[in-house]
């Protein structure tokens, strides 16, 4: 059973087309105008969505758009199958790579692990959050305050860290995290469980590569510092009441070296036992509480 959202303001017709719907054993859900169904999509998983083709208006149009933007902003990665070719396959990897959505080419056993159903060829994984376009974070962020905080992941790949520091970051008040498209764990179920909803309170941004974000936030004058062994300097040695990015690095190798070049700053935070390194979420919890501590007035 399929939950589908119909979108059209011909009640007769959203009618007609719910009892076949409902017929065959799928849920659905109908709305008149495009604003309640742009909402109604942002707040609810659907399967389907049957937009009206026949409005022709401009305003109708726009509001289309908006949902259909809306929809290619939460797909998290596309899997296509492997040797596919035709006129439409070339228009779909045309609009993935145009959209910077991640895509693999795989048999077609791994799509019928995927759906049951008639895949086509192509199966989508949705987000259950829209991402953010990073310069439009940037500029909202500055917008609110002078010293935005941003927090910049480096292909992080456990969902449980991820799901740990993204309740952290909207603890601390985060402006938005950064995250690179391939490489970083799914925002899915249990990163929301371990987020405790703070993924659905605080911006997203996934971008091709973190270096060009880096590149991006530092045309705004955002400071970078990159938490990392590989200095001298400690973390409390950094000034973080400046607009500024904390950049994270995976569990298994750090910060990439190609990122630690362009890095404004590198701090770490002092370890006086035997292990030499914390958990992730841990050590991003530190560098946030400090800058925190900093920016608290006397």
């Amino acid at each position: 059973m399929a939950k589908i959202l119909i979108i059209e303001d011909e009640i007769k017709i959203a009618e007609a087309i719910t009892a076949y719907l409902t017929n065959s054993g799928h849920h659905v859900v109908i709305e008149q105008n495009g604003e309640s169904g742009k909402s109604r999509f942002s707040s609810s998983h659907f399967d389907l969505v049957i937009l009206d083709e026949a409005h022709m208006i401009s305003n109708v149009q726009a509001q289309r758009t908006k949902i259909i933007n809306s929809f290619v902003k939460r797909i998290d990665k596309v899997w296509l199958l492997k040797g596919s070719q035709s006129a439409l396959y070339e228009q779909l990897l045309h609009k993935l790579r145009s959209n910077n959505i991640p895509f693999s080419f795989v048999p077609v056993e791994r799509l019928e692990r995927f759906s049951t159903k008639n895949h086509q060829g192509a199966v989508a994984q949705i987000s259950p959050v829209e991402f953010a376009d990073l310069e439009t974070l940037i500029e909202t962020s500055l917008e609110k305050t002078p010293t935005p905080l941003f927090l910049i992941l480096d292909q992080i790949s456990d969902v449980r860290n991820f799901g740990a520091i993204i309740r952290t970051a909207e603890c601390t008040g985060v402006n938005g995290i950064i995250i690179q498209q391939s490489g970083s764990a799914p925002i899915n179920a249990e990163t929301i469980k371990t987020s405790a909803g703070a993924a659905f309170k605080i911006p997203i941004s996934r971008v091709s590569h973190i270096k060009d974000a880096i590149y991006t936030l530092q045309a705004s004058d955002i400071k970078t510092v990159a938490a990392t062994e590989k200095t001298t300097q400690l973390i409390y040695d950094i000034d973080f009441k400046q607009p500024i990015a904390i950049i994270m690095g995976s569990e298994y190798r750090g910060i990439n070296p190609s990122v630690l070049k362009i890095v404004d700053f590198k701090a770490k935070l002092p370890l006086l036992g035997s292990i030499d390194s914390l958990n992730v979420s841990v050590a991003c919890g530190a560098f946030l509480y400090e800058t925190i501590r900093q920016r608290i007035p006397n």
